[in-house]
């Protein structure tokens, strides 16, 4: 493959990575998504994917839409950037969003 294939694809590889991570992390802790919130879990962390190997910025976010995300999402949320490596802690408020609704399908 040339490197704009290679290039093209490390996005793709890390989003697919990632997401059998945020999968198997949610199941752990009895979080099932249905098909609706599946989809835009997986459209979000392939664009955080995307937002890690490029380097591109979120726009301002402000922290206190947050306040009534469950401690547990959020460190769920910050578990999955973290293991990313290098996305600001923003990343995390806007992913603890899916988790949070997710926990209401119990």
């Amino acid at each position: 493959m040339n490197d704009m294939g290679e290039q093209a694809a490390q996005p793709g590889e890390l989003a697919d990575r990632m997401l059998a991570q945020v999968y198997a992390l949610l199941r752990e802790h009895h979080i099932i998504p249905n098909a609706v919130q599946e989809q835009m879990l997986t459209s979000h962390v392939r664009a955080m994917a995307h937002r890690s190997l490029t380097g591109e910025p979120l726009p301002e976010v402000d922290a206190s839409l947050f306040d009534e995300i469950s401690a547990e999402s959020m460190a769920l949320a910050r578990d999955v950037v973290a293991a990313f490596g290098n996305l600001p802690e923003e990343e995390a408020w806007l992913l603890s969003v899916h988790f949070e609704v997710a926990k209401d399908n119990l």
